[in-house]
């Protein structure tokens, strides 16, 4: 007789599960320890403030000491060298506050419906014939990151969701196509112009 609602109640909640799209797999439990903030467990954790709030229903950024949090799925330590490559191929020689930029293109693309849904298909993405991002069409994406580059993916993942929506970036002393000028321009940063 125990055996049979063990069975129900697992049968009971894989069915739940699938029903409302919960990946029991894909998140992770946190426990709060003193001298937590969103923004540690965040970096800890390589999951976005907002993620973690929308996870747990956080109106705020109070948490406290032996609340348990739930984490989804981070991006992945191959998602974030690529992620990192971009960036030192893309802003090696700008301001830090532009290579988190970059990598928050990247995943802002990944975040809308007109791009890819991985970080690794917008990097690589190409349209007529055309990669979106140079370095990969000249090996440039190849190098070596920085730890500044990492540290840019870090704070790129962890601010996921917030800024101004940029889904372009591009040197308008360099730009060689017009369209990329009709986009409304979010920003600008070192030699770089980001629009969405």
């Amino acid at each position: 007789m125990k055996s049979n609602k063990f069975l129900y109640s697992v049968f009971l909640v894989i069915l739940l599960s699938s029903f409302f799209g919960v990946n029991t797999e894909a998140a992770s439990l946190y426990t709060v320890k003193s001298g937590d903030t969103l923004w540690k467990i965040s970096q800890q954790s390589g999951v976005p403030i907002g993620s973690i709030q929308i996870a747990n229903n956080l109106k705020d950024n109070k948490l406290n000491v032996g609340q348990r949090l739930s984490l989804p799925e981070p991006i992945t330590a191959s998602e974030r060298t690529l992620l990192a490559q971009l960036i030192f191929a893309e802003a090696q020689g700008e301001p830090y506050a532009g290579k988190v930029a970059v990598a928050t293109v990247v995943l802002n693309r990944v975040d809308s419906d007109l791009f890819p849904k991985t970080i690794r298909e917008v990097i690589y993405e190409r349209s007529n014939g055309y990669y979106a991002f140079s370095p990969v069409q000249n090996g440039k994406i190849n190098n070596n990151p920085t730890t500044i580059d990492y540290r840019a993916v870090d704070e790129a993942v962890a601010y996921r969701g917030k800024g101004s929506g940029s889904l372009y970036f591009y040197n308008p002393q360099t730009a060689k196509s017009e369209w990329i000028l009709t986009k409304e321009v979010t920003v600008r940063i070192g030699n770089h112009t980001f629009a969405k």
